[in-house]
């Protein structure tokens, strides 16, 4: 069998589900685990939402230590999720932006209205 390194995309089996994430058995008989994080572009309540416990996963190897030989590995890399727009835009047709007039000048040019037609500007305290 060929050593798996990262980059590659493989078949695992998944043997461990915990709130961070999943461990999986790797076809060479090493672990690795999909951190919560590596699961999906979108929020992951719920991590047996999107593997159970045996099942094969597609994942890539995202990295490999040298030392301990447990693999990260991403499902989310091989996914193809379109991306979700966290905004919205507001600048549309429906509603024109309206220049206003900067500065104070509006307020002084309005003051006397408001002088005269006793609009006291307390009441809303």
């Amino acid at each position: 069998m060929e050593q798996i390194k990262a980059g590659d995309v493989i078949e695992v089996t998944i043997t461990g589900i915990q709130p961070y994430g999943a461990f999986a058995l790797l076809p060479d008989n090493t672990s690795g685990l999909i951190h919560i994080s590596e699961i999906s572009d979108r929020f992951v309540r719920n991590i047996s939402s999107y593997v159970q416990l045996g099942n094969t996963a597609r994942v890539k190897v995202l990295e490999i230590d040298p030392e301990t030989h447990q693999a990260k590995l991403s499902l989310k890399a091989i996914r193809k999720e379109p991306k979700r727009k966290y905004y919205r835009s507001y600048r549309s047709n429906r509603h024109p932006i309206v220049e206003t007039p900067k500065g104070f000048q509006p307020l002084k040019d309005m003051l006397p209205v408001w002088i005269e037609n006793g609009i006291n500007m307390g009441d809303d305290i």
